[in-house]
């Protein structure tokens, strides 16, 4: 059973979808399951992926990696960043090149953040 929310890839063509709807069925693409992209919440390698939230006069900005920032390089960046805001999604798409930033201009007491790295996969913080 998918839930809201849930971020699944093909590992054939690259295709993501993110869960609206809950529901029973598996999905499928390319013939193949597609694979459910578990939340990662803690980094143990040398690069940062955990994105990181800050409050802001004007709203919130989500920065992946604290220390040191996640590269953007075309082999190997974030291709979007996400906040979830009392129950509202937020994403901003990202490119190689760009910096791993996102600012969004919303406020709110429950504020979860994610992101998505073409390599490592879906990230949490």
């Amino acid at each position: 059973m998918t839930e809201k929310l849930q971020v699944y890839k093909c590992e054939i063509c690259g295709n993501i979808v993110e869960m609206l709807h809950e529901g029973a069925g598996e999905l499928v693409c390319c013939g193949q399951p597609m694979v459910l992209q578990e939340e990662k919440t803690e980094d143990v390698a040398t690069e940062k992926h955990v994105p990181w939230i800050q409050k802001t006069d004007g709203g919130i900005k989500v920065t992946v990696g604290q220390a040191a920032l996640h590269p953007m390089e075309e082999k190997h960046y974030i291709e979007w960043i996400e906040v979830i805001v009392d129950g509202k999604a937020y994403r901003q798409f990202l490119s190689p090149g760009d910096a791993p930033e996102a600012t969004f201009a919303v406020s709110g007491d429950n504020i979860t953040a994610r992101e998505y790295c073409n390599v490592h996969g879906l990230w949490k913080g």
